[in-house]
This record gives structure tokens, sequence and C-alpha cells, in this order.
């Protein structure tokens, strides 16, 4: 989804693509996640929107001239558009990314593959969230002892975070060489080792690998052919009207509500188990 979104420039794939991303944070995230969109998305897509006309002067669709005397055309407005929904999609796919992909489901993915890597990936993406509880945690620490960043003068709270982050670096570096000692002594990485594992591949696994595979394939084919094909500049220009072009554009729909998808019907299915367990027991 993230490669779909940054190289599908058509505008009812972007659509497409932004609005699933904001239907599954939502799913995931909750309230905190229709604050982050009103308060962090809106402002970028709007500020991206209307900086792009500011420098990008091409197109043959003449709207206007700015106070600068350069051209405002519709192209550069549409690609404005474009260009701060593609941001924003891809945004919203990395939050979901780092709401669903854990580092045990990564390293279980690619453990045995490239288990180096896989073992840094895991620990970068970790990295954030144990950083800012990490900063939380000492800065209330120092806070008891008064020396938070909100407490004394300028200068002293610029004394009081430079040692909070000379600890929380220190913390960093300690933490990844404890952990890269573990990873070692117990064998990680080397010829034959076994590792557990609560994931198993089974035919759920398959079905929906073999979707992903399908709707790829075909968006894929459907690219090179042209079935998705748009410029915004010289003048904006895309693919007419069809039934191949439709296709493609469903097949994509699809692709994007497929999480929504899963996550209902898995809801759905464990509030049955419930409901049957709840009887069982009266």
């Amino acid at each position: 989804m993230l490669g779909f979104t940054m190289f599908f420039m058509h505008p009812v794939c972007l659509g497409i693509s932004l609005v699933s991303a904001l239907i599954y944070a939502v799913y995931l995230g909750g309230r905190r996640a229709v604050r982050f969109q009103l308060c962090g998305l809106l402002p970028m897509l709007l500020l991206a929107a209307v900086v792009n006309p500011a420098f990008n002067h091409e197109g043959a669709t003449l709207l206007t001239y700015l106070p600068s005397g350069n051209p405002l055309t519709l192209e550069s407005m549409a690609y404005g558009l474009a260009a701060a929904a593609m941001l924003c999609a891809v945004i919203e796919w990395f939050s979901c990314y780092t709401a669903v992909m854990t580092s045990d489901k990564f390293v279980y993915l690619f453990g045995r593959i490239i288990p180096a890597l896989s073992l840094v990936l895991s620990m970068t993406l970790r990295f954030v969230p144990k950083f800012k509880a990490q900063i939380h945690t000492v800065s209330e620490a120092q806070r008891c002892v008064g020396r938070d960043v909100s407490d004394g003068s300028v200068l002293q709270r610029l004394r009081h975070g430079i040692t909070i982050l000379s600890i929380i670096v220190t913390w960093c570096l300690e933490n990844a060489i404890e952990t890269a000692d573990s990873m070692k002594s117990r064998g990680y990485g080397l010829p034959g080792r076994s590792a557990f594992s609560i994931y198993r591949f089974d035919d759920r696994d398959r079905a929906a690998l073999g979707w992903l595979s399908f709707c790829g394939l075909y968006l894929l084919s459907g690219a090179l052919a042209g079935g998705l094909y748009w410029r915004y500049f010289p003048t904006i220009k895309g693919v007419p009207p069809g039934p191949f072009p439709i296709s493609f554009l469903l097949v994509y729909l699809a692709l994007c509500l497929t999480p929504v998808g899963l996550n209902v019907r898995e809801d759905r299915v464990w509030a049955r188990l419930k409901r049957e367990g709840g009887t069982a027991n009266a």
C-alpha cells in the first residue's frame, strides 16, 4: 500500500488510499487517531496544497497572477492537492503499520532470512515508543529533585534538559549493547537455531497471501498497461473511463479496505465466541 500510494498519482487512487487509511487509523486508534488527523494531517494537507502553487508555476491553464507576478495555474493547484493527499496517506499508512506490525512479528517474518537486519529493524521500530516512555520516567524522577525542564531560570532549564538528554542517550546505548549481548548469548542468527513463535502459517494466511498477491499483480499489470495513467503537466490528462480502468480502481479499493474487512470479521467472530462461551457457562 505504501508503494502504490507513492507511485499511483491517479486522483481516484489517491482518494481511495487516503480515505481507507483514515478509516483504518480511526479503527485502530479511536479518538486519538481523530485528534491526530485534525491537529496534524489537516494543517499539513492545507499547507502542502497551498505551498506547491506558490513555487510551481507549470501548467497550461492560467487562472490568475500572484502578487509576485508569477502565474497561478490549475495544473499546479491540482498537483499540489495530489501531492498533499499522497503525503497524508503515506503518513496514515505508516501509523497503521506501527500499530499493527510489532517487533516480534517482524522478527518472525525475517528472523531466519536476515537475522541481523531483522533484529536491528525490530529494535528501531520499538525505539520511539520506548524512548518516549523513558523520557517521561527520567523527567518525573528529575522533577522530584527539582531538576526538571520546568524548574528554574532559562539557563537552568537548559542545563536540566541537557542532563535529561544525556541520561536518555546513555540509557539507549546501554540498552542496545545489552540487547545485542543477550541475543548473541542465546545463539540468535546461528544456522539451525530454532525459535519460539506464537504465529503459525495456516490456511487463513494462505488465503490472505493469495488475495494480496492477486491484487498486487493485477494492479501492477494495470499500471504497466496504462490503465491507471494520469498526468498533471502540461495539461491534466488521464486514461478515459472504461471497463478495465474501473476494474483496476475497484481492485485497488478492495485492497485498501482489506485490513479493515479482516479486523471487522475477526471482531464479529470474537464477539460470537464470547456470546457462545457466556451461554455455555450460564
